[in-house]
């Protein structure tokens, strides 16, 4: 998770176990659109197909998503639309379930997936740097289906949700960029995937592009430090978003957002 940082630096921060894994979450994002009736889901993690070596190895918990729409009154059933940052298994691995058959259905029957189209090509001719990381499980059922929207390029989809892409982590990443014209936030996925990722030299092992991704992050980063935009963290054990500010030598977190 941390690229060329050497594990003393980090493990500071981010203590490892015995096995070398760090706590971190799959963390989505709801948005509820009242006026036009719509319950918006930003990624919707590992899922629960996952065999038992796998889940030992990632030291994964329950798949939690089902029982936290349940908190709020809401079933997979009411979720309208889906918007995919990208096809990874650890962001996506949620969008199709095992039927009690055994074969694969969408977990979301009723929704709309949004996915850029950059990437949707790409899930399905991997580079050797992530082919691991895209299963097509999770989102073969959706070639050719009415309910798969394909997104080209930086555009708003939706009232008030805006599209944002990188290139660094992956190919074709997008990330929903949600404003009332006031108050905005900025969900980051992988590019910066949890706060200690705030500094800008702190990149991922996993990135395609590491380079990239630091050009990625100065250009976020700082128009978040300018606006007071939130930046929603995924994979942060720690906050789920924070505003971030310049201390005159790199980013850091100057204040902690619990939605």
């Amino acid at each position: 998770m941390f690229g060329i940082v050497p594990k003393v630096v980090w493990q500071k921060e981010n203590p490892a176990d015995e096995q070398n894994r760090i706590d971190m979450r799959t963390r989505c994002l709801l948005l509820q659109d009242s006026t036009n009736k719509r319950n918006i889901l930003v990624d919707c993690g590992l899922g629960d197909k996952d065999d038992a070596r796998f889940k030992d190895r990632y030291k994964v918990g329950p798949y939690a998503l089902d029982l936290e729409l349940g908190r709020l009154g809401l079933k997979p059933e009411d979720i309208t639309d889906v918007i995919a940052t990208h096809f990874h298994f650890d962001h996506m691995g949620g969008l199709t379930k095992l039927d009690e058959a055994g074969k694969l259905v969408p977990r979301f029957p009723r929704a709309k997936v949004w996915a850029q189209k950059r990437n949707w090509e790409h899930a399905w001719k991997p580079n050797e740097k992530d082919r691991a990381s895209y299963l097509q499980d999770n989102f073969s059922i959706y070639q050719g289906d009415s309910q798969l929207e394909i997104v080209e390029g930086e555009e708003e989809i939706l009232p008030g949700i805006s599209l944002r892409l990188t290139e660094g982590h992956t190919i074709g990443m997008q990330h929903p960029f949600v404003s009332d014209g006031t108050r905005s936030l900025l969900y980051c996925a992988d590019i910066i995937p949890m706060s200690a990722h705030v500094r800008v030299a702190w990149v991922m092992g996993y990135d395609c592009f590491p380079l990239t991704t630091m050009q990625e992050k100065k250009k976020i980063l700082s128009e978040a430090a300018e606006k007071e935009t939130v930046i929603f963290f995924e994979h942060c054990p720690y906050m789920p978003g924070a505003r971030v500010g310049w201390n005159g030598k790199d980013f850091q977190v100057k204040e902690k957002v619990f939605l």
